[in-house]
Parts: C-alpha cells; sequence; structure tokens
C-alpha cells in the first residue's frame, strides 16, 4: 500500500512537472513569436496648437453708442475705429496721412477740400467704397434731422459733390482752416449707406464700416467683441478676435491684466506702476496725452454767475499736490485750456495755490464763511476720479466751500450734464478733454464758444465772452497758421481769466500690457489701436 501511494505521488509529480514544461514552453513561445512581429509605429506626438489670437483689453467704461456719427467719447472711438475708418488719419507722431482717402488737395482760399478715394475697398456688408458713399455720410452729418453729433466739426461746410466716382469735393461758407484736421475725426468715420439710409434720424444698431475687424457682439456694462475682417481692403490684422472688456474699478483692472485675465488694462494707477514694472511677464507703456482734466462750473448757476467765485476755488486747490501726490507725478498741472502737443497752445497762466488770496476772492463775492455745492465726477473715467475729487473737495472744504460728491456711471452721466439748460442741474463737474484733431479748434470751440452749449454742444459750463466767441471764430477762418496761434493765445488769456473751468492738468496715458502681445499702439489721443497685434 505504501509503493502505491509512494507510486501515486510520483507520478502526479511527473505530470506535475510536466504541465509546467509545457506552459513555460507555450510562454516562452508566444514571447518569441511576439518579438518576431514588426514593432508598432509611434504615435506621432500633437502639434503644440498655436497660440489664440484673441486679444482682450480692458477698459475702464463702456461704449456709449455703435453708430460712429453719434460717438463723443475716446473709450467709444478707441472701439469703434477697429470698425469704422475715417478719411484721414492722425498717426502718433501727430501727421495728418491718408486713411481711405488716396491724396486731397485744399485751395489757396481754404474754402475748397477735395478728396480722392482709394479704390476696390468695401465696407462690411459689401457695399463698395466710392464718391457716391462718401457724399451720403456726410449729407447725413450735415442733416439736423439726423442729429448727429459734434456738428462743430463740419458746420461749415456748405455742400459735397461728386466730381467722378472716387473723387468727392467740400465747399465751405467761409476759410475753413481746421476741414483737413477735422476728417481724422473718428465721428466722421465712413459707414456703409444701405445702413445709413435704414437708420438715418437714429444710431445704426451695429456699426458697418470698412476696418480690419467686424462686429461680434455686444454685451452692455461687459464687453464688446469683434471678429477679423478677412476681407479687409490692407494688411490683414493677425489677431481673429478682439475684446474691450468693462472693469470700471482700477485695482480690479490691474488685478486682472495681473492674472492674465486680459492682455492689456488702460489707466493703471500710479502707485502701481513700479510693482507692475518688476514683472516680467508686463510691460507698462507711458504715453503722452493731449488730454486736459478740468471741474468744469455751471456758469448760469449762483454762486458760480461770478467770476470772483470761480477764480477764488482755483486758487484754492493744490494742483501740483494733486500731480505729485495723487497722479503719482504722472501729469503736469494745466497752465492753458489745451495741452502742449496741440497746435495753437502757448503756455497762458496757472492759478497757484493760494488759500488767502481765494478767502479774499470769496469775501469779495459775498461768501466770507463760503457755500456748499454738488460736484458730480464719473466713475472709471478718469485717472484717479474719486481720489482727485476727493482731495479737490478736501482743498475747497479749507475757505469755507463744502463740495458733496455724487459719484455717477459714466452712461448716465453724460446725459445728465450734457442738457440744455433750462433743465440741467449740476453746478461743478469733472470732464477731460482730448484735443484728438491735434488743432486748438477742437480743443477750444467746441468747449468755449457760446454756441456750442448743450444739447448741441459740448460746452456744459454754459460759458459766453463775445470777445472769445469772436477770436476762436477767426482762429477758423483764417488759412495763416501764425494768425491762428495769435488768436487762440488771446482767447486763451481770456478763458483762463474768466475761470469757467477749475483747471487741473494734462494726463499721462498709463497702460499695462501683457509682454507676450507685440504691435499695440497706445496712441495720444488715447486710443489703444490693435490692428498691427499679435499674442506671441
Amino acid at each position: 500500500m505504501k509503493k502505491f501511494q509512494n507510486g501515486k505521488f510520483l507520478l502526479f509529480s511527473v505530470l506535475l512537472l510536466f504541465g509546467f514544461f509545457c506552459f513555460t514552453m507555450a510562454s516562452v513561445e508566444s514571447s518569441w513569436a511576439q518579438a518576431q512581429k514588426k514593432p508598432a509605429e509611434a504615435k506621432p506626438k500633437p502639434k503644440t496648437p498655436a497660440v489664440p489670437q484673441k486679444l482682450i483689453i480692458a477698459q475702464g467704461t463702456d461704449a456709449l453708442t455703435m453708430d460712429a456719427h453719434h460717438v463723443i467719447d475716446s473709450p467709444t472711438a478707441s472701439i469703434m475705429e477697429h470698425m469704422v475708418e475715417p478719411l484721414l488719419e492722425l498717426t502718433p507722431q501727430g501727421e495728418i496721412v491718408p486713411k481711405l482717402a488716396e491724396k486731397w488737395e485744399v485751395s489757396a482760399d481754404a474754402m475748397e477740400f477735395t478728396i480722392k478715394i482709394k479704390k476696390g475697398i468695401k465696407f462690411h456688408d459689401g457695399e463698395p467704397l466710392n464718391a457716391e458713399a462718401v457724399k451720403v455720410n456726410f449729407d447725413r452729418r450735415l442733416d439736423p434731422k439726423a442729429a448727429t453729433k459734434f456738428g462743430f466739426l463740419v458746420a461749415q461746410v456748405a455742400s459735397v459733390t461728386v466730381v467722378d466716382e472716387y473723387t468727392v469735393k467740400f465747399k465751405t461758407k467761409a476759410p475753413f482752416a481746421p476741414m483737413v484736421s477735422n476728417l481724422t475725426h473718428s465721428t466722421n468715420g465712413i459707414q456703409s449707406p444701405a445702413a445709413l439710409k435704414k437708420s438715418w434720424e437714429k444710431p445704426v444698431p451695429q456699426p458697418v464700416g470698412t476696418g480690419p475687424f467686424t462686429f461680434k457682439e455686444w454685451v452692455p456694462g461687459n464687453k464688446l467683441v469683434m471678429a477679423r475682417n478677412d476681407a479687409y481692403w490692407g494688411k490683414k490684422p493677425t489677431l481673429t478676435e478682439l475684446t474691450f472688456r468693462v472693469i470700471p474699478d482700477d485695482a480690479s483692472r490691474v488685478v486682472a491684466l495681473e492674472t492674465g485675465e486680459v492682455h492689456a488694462a488702460v489707466r493703471i494707477p500710479p502707485f502701481d506702476i513700479p510693482r507692475l514694472k518688476a514683472n516680467r511677464k508686463l510691460t507698462v507703456v507711458e504715453t503722452p496725452s493731449v488730454r486736459t482734466i478740468y471741474m468744469g462750473f455751471n456758469v448760469l448757476k449762483e454762486p458760480f454767475t461770478d467770476k470772483r467765485v470761480r477764480q477764488a476755488l482755483n486758487y484754492a486747490v493744490n494742483k501740483a499736490a494733486i500731480v505729485k501726490h495723487i497722479l503719482g507725478g504722472v501729469g503736469r498741472v494745466s497752465d492753458a485750456p489745451i495741452s502742449p502737443g496741440v497746435f495753437g497752445y502757448s503756455p497762458t497762466m496757472s492759478y497757484e495755490y493760494n488759500v488767502e488770496k481765494a478767502k479774499t476772492l470769496l469775501a469779495e463775492a459775498g461768501f466770507p464763511k463760503g457755500f456748499e455745492t454738488t460736484l458730480h465726477p464719473a466713475v472709471g473715467r478718469y485717472y484717479m476720479d474719486a481720489s482727485v475729487a476727493t482731495a479737490v473737495a478736501a482743498d475747497l472744504l479749507k475757505v469755507g466751500v463744502k463740495a458733496e460728491i455724487k459719484m455717477m456711471d459714466w452712461a448716465t452721466y453724460l446725459p445728465f450734464i450734457l442738457r440744455d439748460k433750462e433743465a440741467v442741474e449740476h453746478k461743478l463737474y469733472v470732464l477731460g478733454w482730448g484735443t484728438v484733431t491735434g488743432d486748438a479748434d477742437y480743443g477750444l470751440f467746441s468747449l468755449f464758444h457760446s454756441g456750442e452749449w448743450p444739447k448741441k454742444g459740448m460746452a456744459a459750463s454754459f460759458y459766453k465772452n463775445e470777445k472769445a466767441d469772436q477770436l476762436l471764430e477767426g482762429g477758423r477762418k483764417t488759412a495763416n497758421p501764425e494768425q491762428r496761434k495769435k488768436l487762440y493765445k488771446e482767447a486763451m488769456e481770456i478763458i483762463m481769466d474768466d475761470a469757467p473751468w477749475l483747471f487741473l492738468h494734462s494726463e499721462v496715458q498709463i497702460t499695462g500690457v501683457n509682454a507676450k502681445v507685440k504691435g499695440l499702439v497706445v496712441h495720444p489721443t488715447e486710443r489703444i489701436l490693435s490692428k498691427g497685434a499679435s499674442i506671441e
């Protein structure tokens, strides 16, 4: 029995070893067979995708309109100029060059302006650009029923005539020296005649121009998005999409730039500059500006009807301290109603900081203990707007003037300020004015001539001085540059003495840009131009 059991055990062991041997050989054979097979080709690694060419720019305020003929502010113009183009263009160096025009001629008496239009250009809706299209645009600009903005730019035009398919002639009522400069203005942008005829007496719902980008989407208060115009007549943009984001708060705008949420941000607070300059991922662009910041008095309302009161408040405010401590030295105290770099500018005078002189003038005007008033600034529109308003109010308090600050949203601010004299409520308001044509006529006539009171114009101080009116009119009617300068100098001397404004400072634009963004242009007129921009 024991032998049998030993035999069984031996047989079992042999079978077990044989099975293990077969399994091993099968595994070896399988491995050998696998080794003989042609190795599978490695899958190619996916190519690194190109950097999306979608640029995002943060502004403090939203667009106010989608119709170029209704543009009255620089943030809107900065957006619109990517879609709607003017006949002529003002370069960052201050030179007037052709845009949609090929060339232009001016008669010796500055009363005829002949424009030759470039051929082969089409609007975004496919309509051709020609002399007739230009005429339709200026017919609308000149039609009172259309009620387009900044009529003073073209008010002297008597007729617009089609000479041939690509030539248009403007005739003026009198010599009109600023005409060529005015044709660079975004409010004179050329839009599709078909679109205009559908919306002649009200703003067009979306821009239909000839620009390098086309309208895609507008979410009011949030963003405006444009797409590349692949049929653009000039050099095609690298960007496929351009977005303007609305971020009113300065700090939030800077954070969005630092985190990469946006590629560029306007109006960087001066005291953030050192930190941003130390960030290798960012660049800080400082651009001289043609913008003057001021607080306007409503001279039709007491006590600002008295020139002594207006002068007193100019003496009461320490403007140099505002530039140094609030703007971080990025700016200059105003010594004229317009900025250096504008044709016709000359240093006129500055109201020095003199509290005692301010008190004396107030006492002479019948306000020895001061008075109460209101001060209206706009949120997110200008550099350190709330801080500047607070500093001004603190200085005024030192001479007994209590100014209640009432901040307003930009979209509602301008309609509030630009009401006619019977309806207007403001007493002291804050605005900035960029002389974007580079000519003093734009910076002076529009704001100080009595014919430009709201609702027609932008002269929200309701200032009137007959001598100043005559000088400003004279500056338009003479073609002699030196004579024009003399007229503007005399006009500015009168304006500074009359003090319809509390003259503050001229700006320097501070723009933060992601270092990967190349070719972005910050124009002295406060436009950010993205046509030649790209993202690395």
